[in-house]
């Protein structure tokens, strides 16, 4: 197997080239356009920046802070009673709530479901989740200083040495790992597909992560590392490529990325699995929000 930066690079006129021809000039500029599009991502309208709150419904109509009406659930369907005056309206149509309106989820799907505020009545969205079997509304605030206030995530700089080739062992079959989130009173699982294995610099011994699958059989892995609480979040994820028919993948850890968790109290994201840990400062990736 190959080491972090070695037998992965050679020098061509005057400049380091991996074993596709790509030049550590061009690599740059990919993680540049990279973190232009994470931005522009996080910057979207009414989204995870804009998180002011996060409420579970009780099983009897009752108000909640911040949003107009009486939510409710009896377990299996999301209720909310206004009226006109109250001037909540519909994100799918912009149509009035006026009486009951119903919607049934299943356990980690959202819907943005109403708006209100502002000029024009869509300052901020209201988005029924259900979580842990339980259903909950968040708040996304257009007005929120997360996110008007934000101006990139801070990173480490671009280094070519934490493109890492390792290799994908995949189980017989998945394997569902309890896991803890963000939010004390959510549990979730860890669908762990298999672990990547590979090195890293100063380290002889070989790493392991257990890894999710994604779309189109790219893989997450989800992980601790010694810069947590230090320069990073308390944990980051990386996105990996589909493994290569020969098992082998690439893990850039300069594209190590924050959960919204880190911007917001209001996230209910994931923590890593037991065992996804690594012994190492991984000074690549996004660091601590500004």
């Amino acid at each position: 197997m190959n080491r972090m930066g070695a037998g992965l690079y050679t020098w061509h006129n005057g400049k380091m080239e991996d074993q596709m021809g790509t030049t550590t000039d061009q690599r740059f500029e990919r993680w540049q356009r990279f973190r232009t599009g994470r931005n522009q991502a996080l910057a979207a309208d009414h989204g995870w920046l804009t998180l002011t709150s996060f409420q579970w419904l009780a099983d009897s109509p009752s108000a909640v802070e911040y949003v107009p009406g009486l939510w409710s659930t009896d377990g299996t369907t999301a209720v909310l009673t206004a009226s006109v005056d109250d001037g909540l309206t519909s994100v799918a149509d912009g149509a009035p709530v006026s009486g009951t309106v119903s919607a049934t989820l299943l356990d980690e799907e959202s819907l943005m479901w109403v708006q209100y505020g502002g000029a024009d009545g869509t300052q901020v969205q209201v988005e029924l989740a259900m979580r842990a079997g339980k259903y909950a509304i968040r708040t996304r605030d257009a007005e929120s200083p997360v996110f008007t206030g934000f101006d990139g995530v801070p990173t480490f700089e671009f280094d070519p040495a934490w493109e890492i080739t390792g290799r994908f062992e995949a189980y017989p079959e998945p394997v569902g790992v309890p896991i803890a989130t963000a939010n004390p009173l959510v549990d979730g699982v860890h669908r762990s597909v298999g672990e990547v294995i590979f090195q890293v610099p100063g380290v002889e011994h070989e790493l392991r992560l257990q890894v999710e699958e994604e779309k189109l059989g790219a893989l997450t892995a989800t992980f601790h590392d010694e810069t947590n609480g230090i320069s990073t979040d308390e944990w980051r994820k990386v996105a990996i490529p589909r493994p290569r028919p020969d098992g082998s993948v690439v893990i850039d850890f300069n594209r190590a990325i924050n959960y919204p968790s880190a911007f917001t109290p209001y996230g209910t994201c994931p923590m890593p699995v037991r065992g996804n840990s690594l012994g190492v400062e991984v000074k690549a990736g996004e660091k601590l929000p500004g």
